[in-house]
């Protein structure tokens, strides 16, 4: 028996909360997987040193190779989401991550590992363009908020989760080949729920909670232009930049941090390892509250500075030395909190300044300047640590920090002035 399609009445309300949840929960799962790759190899750079004999500023080069990878690769898979779709894309990568793992668990030298960090680098290209193309599409728009806020709250968690997965495997099992392998059949099994799940992800289907478009409206309504049009905007480059400056604090964090911490303050590498996942989990709970803000916030640059000045301060101290070494352990996780805070505002910031029918090119991108930072980041940041510049690690992460918040300035007032231009021609 067909029922009549309605937006409103109550039957559909239950049906399309479980179809968002079940999108959102996917997309989560898949987008921490791709951030858990991010960390497959950083956490095991003391038993790399131990066992091969490299440098950081050698092991720095595997970081930056990943993100040179995923940062051509990732503005380059933008236009194919919005050509073939983001779902094959998905399964595409996520089997990537699973040949990283297996180069990894058998390296025997820096070149595998080069290959390891170039298969990890290679799946995690397309994830941003996939993600937000497929949540755009498919959630509601009520729950969008809470979308971004879990998307962002996902890679957190997949950060945090890497350093305890990777070095407590190692130090159970005294091998950290069984580590990356145990990485790669995380992947393997996730890629599987996906499989199983994949209609939940079909982005060129139609879902219950999204109104219908009328025939030849939307070519009406949007002229169409050259794919690479998007480009001539400053609010994409300038959200390309705001993603660059803030993911160079944010390698200084995930991959020189904890070393750094232990020279400074005369802790042990296992307590100052809890940094990082320290650090995440704060920045997820920041993430979980900022889904909130989006809603509440019109101008969502206000948000995204005082969060991101915030953590900056709290690095800037830690870096000093002043504190005592526990309580800079506590004030740098800290620091995530603000991160987190300003995520889903960035996000929202950033569907605001694409043109329509742009979706996965701009997210593409845009998100290519968190590949480019943390590509360019690592070398200087382990050059630091070869120096002995270990206060320098937090005091640039502060820096880069207070220079994505211009950046985030400068794209706020746009949009605002955009915004209030189409009212007044209304």
């Amino acid at each position: 028996m067909n029922r009549p399609a309605s937006t409103t009445s109550s039957p559909a309300a239950p049906d399309t909360l479980r179809s968002d949840a079940r999108t959102i929960g996917l997309i989560g799962l898949a987008h921490g997987s791709s951030h858990f790759f991010h960390l497959l190899l950083p956490p095991l750079f003391p038993w790399l040193i131990k066992d091969f004999g490299y440098s950081y500023a050698e092991l720095s080069v595997l970081v930056s190779l990943f993100f040179v990878v995923s940062g051509t690769g990732q503005a380059l898979a933008g236009f194919a989401v919005d050509r073939f779709g983001a779902r094959p894309i998905l399964f595409s990568a996520l089997g990537s991550f699973v040949v990283a793992g297996l180069i990894a668990s058998t390296a025997q030298g820096y070149a595998m590992l080069l290959a390891a960090a170039f298969f990890a680098g290679l799946g995690n290209a397309p994830f941003h363009p996939v993600d937000f193309t497929i949540l755009n599409k498919r959630v509601s728009q009520q729950r969008i908020g809470h979308a971004f806020s879990v998307h962002g709250l996902s890679g957190n968690i997949g950060w945090a989760l890497a350093p305890v997965f990777m070095a407590g495997i190692t130090s159970a099992t005294g091998s950290w080949r069984t580590a990356c392998f145990c990485g790669a059949l995380w992947a393997a099994v996730v890629l599987a729920i996906m499989v199983l799940n994949r209609d939940a992800l079909d982005d060129r289907a139609q879902t219950a909670g999204a109104p219908a478009a009328r025939p030849g409206s939307h070519a009406a309504a949007v002229p169409r232009e050259h794919p690479m049009a998007f480009m001539k905007l400053p609010s994409v480059w300038l959200c390309f930049s705001f993603f660059f400056w803030s993911t160079c604090a944010l390698s200084a964090i995930q991959s020189f941090a904890s070393p750094a911490m232990q020279a400074m303050y005369g802790l042990p590498l296992s307590v100052t390892a809890l940094i990082v996942t320290g650090y995440m989990l704060c920045g997820a709970a920041g993430m979980l509250v900022g889904g909130f803000l989006v809603g509440r916030v019109q101008r969502l640059e206000k948000v995204i500075s005082i969060c991101m000045m915030g953590s900056g301060i709290l690095l800037f101290i830690v870096g000093t030395g002043w504190l005592p070494g526990m309580a800079a352990v506590a004030v740098a996780s800290i620091a995530g909190l603000g991160t987190g805070l300003a995520g889903p505002s960035r996000d929202m910031l950033i569907k605001r300044a694409a043109p329509p029918g742009a979706t996965g090119r701009v997210y593409g991108t845009v998100y290519s300047g968190l590949d480019l930072g943390f590509c360019l980041a690592a070398p200087v940041f382990g050059w630091m640590l070869d120096h002995q510049m270990h206060n320098s690690v937090f005091y640039g992460s502060a820096i880069a920090l207070v220079l994505s918040v211009v950046s985030a300035v400068i794209v706020g007032d746009g949009v605002s002035k955009k915004s209030r231009a189409a009212l007044a021609a209304g």
